[in-house]
C-alpha cells in the first residue's frame, strides 16, 4: 500500500505508534499536534486519508472536519476520540466524517477501515469520467457535484453512496447491496445510517426532499436513482 495520511492528534505517544505502524504499512504520514495545523494540512490535494482526533488544542476535530467539508474538501476522514457517545457520532457524520473510532481502538481495525476506504475510492468501471443527470453534473475523478453549475457539499460517504445508486440507475438498489458497496466491512452500520445519508443526499440534491425526483423509496427494499445519467 501507499499514499499519504495526515494524523491530527496531540497525544505524542499515539501520534508515533500510528506514525510508525502506517509508514510500516508503506504509507507515507505527516503529523499535526493542533486543529489550526490540521487544517491547514488537510487542504492538501495529494492527501489520501485523514486521521483525526476530535479533542485537539487551538481547534477541535469536529470544527476542523466541517470547515474541511465546507472548502469542498473530499478526503476522506476517520475520527479519533476518547468519548464514545452515539451524540459525538452521528455529529462527527453529520459534519462529514467517514468513519469513527473510538479510543482505545484496535490498530488492527484502524488498518482494515483504512483498507476498506481505499478499496471504495476508486471510481466505478462503469460510469464515466463525469456524467449529468438532470440539473446535476457528477465528476468522479474529482469527486464533485454541481446542482445548476453550484458546487454541492457531499461528503466522501454521501458521494459513495450517489455513486452506487448512479451504478444502477433505474434500478432498486436494496439496503444490503448498499451496505456492501459503501460500508464493506462495518458491522455496526444498520438501516437507520444508510437512511440518514439517503435523507442528506436528497436534501442536497432535490429541489423538494420530500417529493424526491432522483431518489425514490422503494418500500421495505431499498432505494432507487430514477434518472439514468448521460455522459458529459
Amino acid at each position: 500500500m501507499s499514499g499519504l495520511i495526515l494524523v491530527v492528534e496531540d497525544d505524542e505517544t499515539l501520534a508515533q505508534v500510528l506514525r510508525k505502524t502506517l509508514e510500516s504499512e508503506g504509507y507515507t504520514v505527516t503529523l499535526a499536534r493542533d486543529g489550526r495545523t490540521g487544517l491547514e494540512l488537510g487542504r492538501g490535494t495529494d492527501l489520501q486519508l485523514i486521521i483525526l482526533d476530535l479533542m485537539l488544542p487551538r481547534m477541535g476535530g469536529l470544527e476542523v472536519c466541517q470547515r474541511l467539508r465546507q472548502e469542498n474538501i473530499t478526503t476522506p476522514i476517520i475520527m479519533l476520540t476518547a468519548r464514545g457517545l452515539d451524540t459525538d457520532k452521528v455529529f462527527g457524520l453529520r459534519l462529514g466524517a467517514d468513519d469513527y473510532l473510538t479510543k482505545p481502538f484496535n490498530i488492527d481495525e484502524l488498518l482494515a477501515r483504512i483498507e476498506a476506504i481505499q478499496r471504495r475510492a476508486g471510481r466505478p468501471g462503469k460510469l464515466p469520467a463525469q456524467v449529468s443527470v438532470g440539473d446535476l453534473e457528477i465528476d468522479f475523478q474529482r469527486m464533485c457535484v454541481t446542482k445548476q453549475k453550484r458546487n454541492l457539499d457531499l461528503s466522501s460517504r454521501e458521494f459513495q453512496v450517489l455513486e452506487c445508486l448512479l451504478k444502477h440507475a433505474g434500478q432498486t438498489v436494496e439496503r444490503e447491496m448498499l451496505y456492501q458497496e459503501v460500508w464493506g466491512y462495518d458491522t455496526a452500520v444498520t438501516n437507520r445510517t444508510i437512511d440518514f445519508h439517503i435523507a442528506r443526499l436528497r436534501h442536497k440534491l432535490e429541489d423538494n426532499p420530500r417529493e424526491p425526483r432522483y431518489i425514490l423509496t422503494v418500500h421495505r427494499s431499498g432505494y432507487r436513482f430514477m434518472s439514468v445519467p448521460e455522459q458529459s
